[in-house]
């Protein structure tokens, strides 16, 4: 006779993976805007205290660093320890510099919790934390399960930023910091602990099938394309000595170059090429309208066609989101305009929904996190890395335009890395498996 289940999960097999999707959406809107509400708390901040406006948005930057040298060992203790201590640890981090905040006096605190605790924590339960357990619950629909998770990002900043908005404008920042701690704490806290690194752990496989199902161990075979390497146990050194990972590293460092590039310095370049503030922070916010449904579209093809196509697909939207800022500098049109925000956010921010199974077809195994954590490590450092370049290049010649001709190449090379990194040539995406 067969065993009972060992989970009250296992009875659910199909709900629960889509459950942990759910869990993670949740996760992403709450967690995502926490961090990026620091650009709604710095103008109240350095009205108050006077400080420089760099020494101010200097503390986003830090908490970015500090999250670079962190991720390897998020990678370590997810494998070590699941998605449940880490989450919960970024939650209990996350929250304490909310909490802090309000008792900001001098730069340093700032530093330490709007900088590092925020910065830190959210690291820990965010894009690079999911990007490390939810590709082992999904299969067959893998890319759509990631892209519904990281849409959450998007409804986050339309629904709540504006709260923490009027929250600010009425009872002051220090409000708004403890009204989002406690969003993350009362909600985020009970939530993660459902959840678990891999299906197999409480008597499921991914897809929802229950252990044991022939089908479902059938069908996972038959997306292996190359049995010599996926028979390999990747570890992260045996990984770090490949082509392939040093290709993702590099292809990840440029993507976000382009990334964060554009989101830092958007607002201020439309306003000088005579755009109004209002446009500007229009155009920003329906970035993350446009956003939603390309990251689920775009993720629910990558299942169909490839994750180097949906990856193409990506970096082209900022290619041409950077020619369209170009064009704009001659022609200040709205149809531009246009082009710019859709293409930047329906296909360039749709490269969320494929970091994680690019990695995870190539590297899979029980190491995955910490490969996955070390490859983090590039994608944090382009974010950084993207601003400070765009920035150093208008200082030295007084216009964008060379850095944006720059970031189109980072475009054009970010593509053809994943192209050489080939994981169609490891594991096929569902719509291109044999049967």
């Amino acid at each position: 006779m067969e065993h009972e289940p060992r989970h009250w999960a296992a009875r659910l097999p199909f709900y629960y993976g889509w459950l942990i999707v759910g869990i993670a959406f949740v996760t992403m809107a709450i967690g995502v805007t926490a961090r990026t509400s620091f650009s709604l708390l710095m103008p109240p901040l350095i009205d108050e205290f006077g400080w420089d406006r760099g020494l101010a948005a200097g503390a986003f930057s830090f908490g970015f660093l500090v999250s670079a040298i962190l991720s390897p060992f998020v990678g370590r203790a997810m494998d070590r320890r699941g998605p449940r201590v880490v989450i919960l640890t970024g939650i209990v981090l996350l929250s304490s510099g909310l909490f802090l905040a309000p008792l900001i006096e001098r730069p340093w605190h700032l530093y330490v919790t709007l900088g590092v605790l925020v910065g830190g924590g959210a690291n820990m339960m965010t894009y690079t934390a999911h990007s490390q357990f939810l590709p082992n619950w999904f299969l067959k629909r893998r890319g759509l399960a990631i892209s519904l998770a990281f849409a959450g990002a998007g409804v986050g900043a339309i629904v709540l930023l504006p709260w923490l908005q009027s929250i600010i404008l009425n009872e002051g920042w220090r409000a708004s910091c403890w009204a989002i701690g406690w969003l993350v704490v009362l909600v985020l806290a009970p939530l993660n602990l459902l959840v678990w690194k891999r299906p197999e752990e409480i008597g499921l496989q991914p897809d929802g099938v229950a252990r044991g199902t022939s089908a479902s161990a059938s069908r996972h075979a038959s997306n292996i394309v190359d049995p010599a390497w996926v028979a390999v146990e990747w570890t992260l050194a045996r990984a770090m000595r490949t082509a392939r990972f040093w290709w993702i590293v590099f292809g990840y460092f440029c993507a976000l170059i382009a990334w964060y590039a554009v989101q830092v310095h958007q607002t201020k370049y439309l306003t000088e090429i005579g755009f109004s503030p209002l446009v500007a922070a229009w155009a920003l916010g329906a970035v993350s309208v446009v956003a939603i449904p390309g990251q689920i579209i775009l993720g629910s093809l990558s299942d169909r066609i490839g994750r180097e196509w949906v990856w193409t697909a990506g970096c082209a939207g900022f290619a041409v989101c950077y020619a369209a800022l170009i064009g704009l500098e001659q022609t200040p049109s709205t149809a531009l305009l246009y082009v710019m925000v859709f293409t930047q956010g329906f296909f360039g921010y749709a490269l969320t929904s494929v970091m994680g199974p690019i990695v995870v077809e190539i590297f899979e195994g029980p190491h995955y996190g910490s490969i996955f954590g070390t490859i983090s490590v590039a994608l944090i450092s382009g974010g950084a890395a993207g601003p400070w370049i765009a920035g150093i290049i208008h200082d030295a010649t007084g216009s964008y335009r060379l850095a944006f001709v720059l970031i189109i190449g980072c475009c054009v090379a970010s593509a053809a890395a994943i192209w050489l990194a080939a994981p169609r040539k490891v594991r096929a995406v569902p719509g291109r498996a044999m049967h």
